[in-house]
């Protein structure tokens, strides 16, 4: 790989997202990515990016979560050590491991832009009102979506009706599409997703990506497994939310203005 395109597509390549939806790192994926041959000399960079955390005034254990695990050695237990780190944590791990190395230099400056520009948009994203962030999650929830219905047609869906159903099922507790249509009381062809508040599309936003990553990622090439998987996610999704305390879609209100409505509210204004 180009030692130019090292940042760009390297870190990004072994970030991993969790059930509840948070982006983490593998620490011996990162080993291998900062060019450390040992753990035992990775593990002392890890350390005192821990002891930098700590100093900092956050919680070590949201940023450096201690995910190593048994495993039997012939007659022998031994424990691998390892971590799921947060873009802090490896922000924090990289500046404290040796800038000799050409990719560490890299990986610091990916790491600590990064994380600056999800701080900002994390800040302008709290600061949008309801209509902004349903405006700015619908059309997220488009883009996947057309993402998906190609991603599913490779993988053999032919119906995909059908297959987005399977999505909905999962994650509205049985409901299909024309469920939520009619429990929603909209018009004729409106659309449910239009009908959404932004928090409601951003669960669906995170089924759609999952869907679409796992279809990939498990190289699904019938019908009936692809529908399966997404019914799983959009059932993974919903316990997650209920895991979290969250409201179940189907119980979040219908805002009183679909996006199309929005949208053509705010060109009135714009012209």
């Amino acid at each position: 790989m180009e030692i130019e395109n090292y940042n760009e597509v390297v870190f990004e390549s072994i970030k991993h997202i969790d059930d509840d939806g948070c982006e983490y790192w593998e620490a011996r994926e990162l080993q291998r990515a900062l060019d450390y041959d040992k753990w035992d000399n990775f593990n002392k960079v890890i350390q005192k990016g821990i002891i930098a955390c700590e100093k900092s005034g956050n919680v070590v254990l949201d940023h450096f979560p201690d995910v190593g695990k048994m495993v039997e050695t012939g007659d022998s237990k031994r424990i691998i050590s390892n971590y799921h780190l947060s873009r802090y944590a490896c922000y924090l791990i990289a500046q404290n491991a040796d800038s000799r190395k050409k990719v560490v230099a890299l990986a610091q400056t990916y790491f600590a832009t990064q994380t600056r520009k999800q701080e900002v948009l994390e800040e302008k994203y709290k600061n949008l009102s309801e209509d902004e962030k349903r405006i700015l999650e619908r059309k997220k929830v488009r883009k996947e979506n057309y993402t998906l219905n190609k991603t599913a047609i490779n993988a053999g869906v032919k119906k995909l009706g059908e297959f987005h159903n399977a999505g909905y099922k999962g994650l509205y507790n049985g409901e299909t599409a024309n469920d939520i249509f009619k429990r929603k009381k909209l018009r004729y062809r409106e659309d449910i997703l239009d009908n959404m508040g932004s928090e409601e599309l951003a669960d669906n936003w995170f089924r759609i990506v999952q869907t679409e990553s796992k279809l990939k990622r498990d190289k699904i090439n019938n019908e009936y497994d692809a529908n399966s998987i997404h019914y799983k996610v959009g059932k993974e999704v919903r316990n997650s939310i209920k895991r979290l305390g969250g409201t179940m879609p189907e119980d979040l209100p219908t805002p009183i203005k679909s996006i199309t409505e929005l949208d053509n509210s705010l060109n009135k204004l714009e012209n």
